[in-house]
């Protein structure tokens, strides 16, 4: 989409927004049911219970798009979920952070990073199964409210259930990149520089 000077759209996007518009009509018995006699679950795997944060100085990928779904963790709890998917992404000053509580010892933290250096992660046919996602974005041609079984923009599979709401474009760029997720699932991940901590107390990427 483009302004009345012919530049892209750009803006400071809150992702609880969109969870807002396109999960209300998933969060019925019915279309849940419907959702699992299709087999239109976000992850290809059964979710922990926990949710980890990712952040990034930047995110830029070619084929975007989302849409609403869920995830199923190993107790069949159904976990309402906007899907980010993208054909192909880079990302600078990646970290990666999930908190456990543990009795008597309290809480450890597991930390990840990469992409520090002047090589960023690469990342193809990146899925992304969120409940918050914030950041300042850019699209080109984006298109917002296009049915979710008839995504094309994003990569082979990146569609969602019929008459729900989704959006996509044909790239995304997005800066102070913040978003809580139940799980991630890519083709490839290229992580340059890799770096894991283990340390005791509550230390997240934000």
């Amino acid at each position: 989409m483009k302004d009345a000077h012919g530049r892209p759209v750009t803006g400071r996007v809150s992702w609880r927004k969109f969870a807002v518009l396109s999960v209300p009509a998933l969060a019925g018995t019915a279309a849940l049911g419907i959702a699992l006699a299709n087999g239109a679950l976000a992850a290809s795997f059964a979710v922990s219970g926990q949710q980890f944060k990712v952040s990034a100085d930047s995110l830029k990928g070619d084929g975007f798009a989302q849409y609403g779904s869920v995830d199923t963790n190993a107790r069949e709890d159904l976990l309402p979920v906007a899907v980010t998917a993208i054909k192909t992404a880079q990302l600078d000053h990646l970290c990666q952070s999930v908190v456990t509580h543990l009795p008597v010892v309290g809480d450890i933290s597991l930390n990840l990073s990469a992409g520090t250096g002047r090589t960023p992660v690469e990342a193809t046919d990146l899925f992304v199964d969120a409940t918050q996602l914030s950041g300042n974005a850019s699209f080109h041609q984006i298109e917002i409210g296009r049915d979710a079984s008839t995504l094309d923009k994003g990569p082979d599979g990146a569609r969602g259930m019929q008459d729900l709401f989704a959006q996509q474009a044909d790239d995304v760029s997005i800066s102070k990149l913040r978003q809580t997720a139940w799980a991630t699932n890519a083709g490839t991940f290229k992580l340059s520089g890799l770096s894991m901590k283990i340390s005791k107390g509550k230390k997240e990427c934000f």
